[in-house]
C-alpha cells in the first residue's frame, strides 16, 4: 500500500519528493487548501463581474495582451489557449517525471494565488491516483511564460483532449479519461493559463536528475575509495587537520568518508611503511576537493529546487483577499536553468575524475597491477576498451556540460525577449547521470579486479562488502570475454543504490539535503 501524502500546498521537502519519485505515494489535497482555491475561485468571479481588462482572463496572450474578450467567450478562451500551445514535440516524458509535474503543478496552484477551482487541482490528483498519465512531449519549452508546450500537453488530457497513458495503453484523453472513471474539467476564466504558465516541467526533471546525481555521487565516492585500495594509494591526504584549513564543507565531509571507508584496510597498512611513492596522483590524492566541490554544488541546486517546487510561478498572480491580479515574471525559469546548468558540472566532474582513476589502474607503471588489469595480456586485452568507453563518455559530457542558461533566443514576436533555456538544461542532466553512472560502473568493475589481484591482502571492510556486492553478478575477469554485459551489471547496482546499501553498517554518506 503506497504511503499517502496528505497535500498542503507550499510545503513539500525534498524527502518527500524523493519517496513519491522512487515509491509512489497516494496524494489528497488538505481540506484547508481546499477552502483556499474555493476563496479563489469566488474572487475570479468577482473580478470578471467587475468588467475591468484583466490579462488572462478576458485578454488574449502575450502580443495579443490588449486583445479584449468578450464574457461570453471566456471558456473558448481557455480552451483555444490549451489547444494552440499543446506543440510539444519528441518522445514522451517518462511516467516518473510526469507523475512530478502532476504532483508539483497541483502544489502551486494550491497555493490560492492562480485562480483556479478545487475542481481543476482535484482532477489532476485524481488521475495521479488512477494511473492516468498525460503524454507530454519532452521537447518545445524555452523555460519562460513558464514551460507552455509539455504543460498544455498535460492540460489537454484535463478537458479530454490530447492523449495519455492509462493501464499500459496510448490513448486519447477522453478515452482515457472515461477508461479511470473520470470526467473532464471545463475550464474557467484564468484556469487555462495557470496551468500552462509556470516552472513545474523544468523543475522536475532538474529534481529527478538531482536524486540520480546524488545516488552517482555516493557510487563515486565509493568506487574512489576502491580504487584508492586497488592502486595502493595513501589515505594521508584525508587527514582532518587538511581539510579543516580550507574550510569547505562538502570538502571535509568527502574526507570524513574516505578515512572511514579505508579504515581497517590490510592493503593499506601493508604499504604503510616502506612506500616509496611520496604523493599519489591528483585522481586518488584530490578526491576530497573534487567530490566536496560537487556536494557543495548539488546541495545549492537542491536548495533552489525545493523552493522552486513549492513556488507559484505562473501569470498573473492572484491575489483574492484585494481582487487583484498582478502581471509579473515568476514564470521565468532562471534559478531552475543556472541550478541545472551547475548540477550539470558537478556530475561531469564526478565522471571526469573517475576515468582518471579508472586510467591510472589500467596503467601497470602507475598502479602496479597487471596490464589492463588481466592476466596474460596481449592474448587478453582486459580493461583496455571499457577504459575507453569511459574516456568517449567523459568527452561527450564536457558538450553536454555546457551551460544552456547563457543561451536565449526571443520568442512570441518578441515579446518574450529572454527565455532561460530550463528545461533543456534540466533534462540534459539526464544524459550526463546515463554517462556518469557508465563510467563508474566500469571503476566498480575495475577496482574490484584490482583488489583480486591483491590477495590474500583485504581491503576494509565496507569496502570488501561493496565488493562482494559486486561479485555476486559479476565474476573475476580472468580472460576476455563480451564486456558489455558485466557493464550493464554494474550499472544496474549503481541505479539501484547497492553501493550505498554495501557500507551503510559503517557510514552513512552524505545527501543533498544541506549538512
Amino acid at each position: 500500500m503506497s504511503e499517502n501524502l496528505v497535500l498542503h500546498p507550499g510545503q513539500l521537502d525534498l524527502a518527500t519528493l524523493r519517496r513519491f519519485v522512487f515509491e509512489g505515494m497516494d496524494v489528497t489535497l488538505s481540506p484547508e487548501a481546499q477552502a483556499t482555491l474555493a476563496a479563489a475561485a469566488r474572487s475570479v468571479e468577482r473580478i470578471v463581474a467587475g468588467g475591468a481588462a484583466v490579462y488572462g482572463v478576458n485578454t488574449g496572450f502575450g502580443k495579443l495582451a490588449k486583445t479584449r474578450i468578450p464574457d461570453d467567450r471566456l471558456r473558448d478562451l481557455q480552451r483555444n489557449l490549451v489547444l494552440s500551445h499543446a506543440a510539444g514535440i519528441g518522445k514522451p516524458l517518462p511516467e516518473r517525471v510526469v507523475r512530478l509535474i502532476m504532483l508539483l503543478k497541483a502544489n502551486g496552484l494550491g497555493r490560492g494565488f492562480s485562480g483556479v477551482r478545487p475542481e481543476v487541482v482535484q482532477l489532476l490528483l485524481d488521475m495521479l491516483a488512477k494511473g492516468l498519465i498525460p503524454v507530454i512531449p519532452e521537447k518545445g519549452s524555452v523555460g519562460a511564460s513558464g514551460d507552455l508546450a509539455p504543460l498544455a500537453h498535460m492540460t489537454a488530457v484535463l478537458i479530454g483532449e490530447g492523449e495519455a497513458f492509462y493501464r499500459g495503453e496510448r490513448l486519447p484523453g477522453a478515452a482515457a479519461l472515461k477508461a479511470a472513471g473520470l470526467e473532464p474539467v471545463v475550464l474557467g476564466p484564468k484556469e487555462g493559463l495557470a496551468l500552462l504558465n509556470g516552472t513545474q516541467v523544468s523543475t522536475s526533471l532538474a529534481i529527478i536528475a538531482l536524486f540520480d546525481a546524488e545516488r552517482l555521487f555516493q557510487a563515486g565516492l565509493v568506487t574512489g575509495s576502491l580504487t584508492l585500495d586497488a592502486a595502493r594509494g595513501t589515505d594521508a591526504p584525508f587527514d582532518p587537520r587538511l581539510h579543516t584549513l580550507r574550510g569547505q564543507q562538502g570538502q571535509i565531509e568527502c574526507a570524513a568518508v574516505y578515512r572511514k571507508l579505508m579504515e581497517g584496510s590490510a592493503i593499506r597498512s601493508s604499504h604503510e611503511v616502506d612506500d616509496e611513492r611520496v604523493q599519489d596522483p591528483y585522481c586518488l590524492r584530490c578526491q576530497p576537493q573534487v567530490m566536496g566541490a560537487a556536494l557543495d554544488s548539488l546541495r545549492h541546486a537542491a536548495r533552489v529546487l525545493l523552493i522552486e517546487a513549492n513556488a507559484v510561478s505562473d501569470n498573473p498572480i492572484h491575489f483574492p483577499d484585494t481582487d487583484e491580479m498582478i502581471s509579473g515574471g515568476n514564470f521565468h525559469a532562471e534559478p531552475v536553468a543556472i541550478a541545472a546548468d551547475l548540477m550539470a558540472i558537478a556530475v561531469s566532474e564526478i565522471g571526469a575524475i573517475a576515468e582518471r582513476r579508472l586510467a591510472l589502474l589500467v596503467d601497470p607503471g602507475m598502479s602496479g597491477l597487471p596490464p589492463f588489469l588481466v592476466n596474460d595480456s596481449g592474448v587478453n586485452s582486459g580493461f583496455m576498451i571499457a577504459q575507453v568507453t569511459a574516456a568517449a563518455l567523459a568527452s561527450e559530457n564536457k558538450t553536454l556540460a555546457h551551460p544552456a542558461s547563457v543561451d536565449s533566443l526571443p520568442t512570441s514576436a518578441n515579446q518574450e525577449d529572454h527565455v532561460s533555456m530550463a528545461t533543456f538544461a534540466a533534462r540534459r542532466v539526464t544524459d550526463i547521470n546515463d554517462n556518469v553512472r557508465t563510467i563508474l560502473g566500469i571503476e566498480y568493475l575495475a577496482a574490484v579486479q584490482g583488489l583480486d589481484f591483491l590477495a590474500p591482502l583485504t581491503s576494509s571492510q565496507p569496502l570488501a562488502q561493496a565488493a562482494a556486492a559486486l561479485r555476486e553478478h559479476v565474476s573475476f575477469f580472468a580472460q576476455d570475454r563480451l564486456f558489455t554485459p558485466d557493464m550493464e551489471k554494474a550499472n544496474a547496482l549503481i541505479a539501484a543504490g547497492v553501493l550505498n546499501t554495501a557500507v551503510a553498517g559503517a557510514l552513512s554518506l552524505p545527501t543533498v539535503e544541506a549538512a
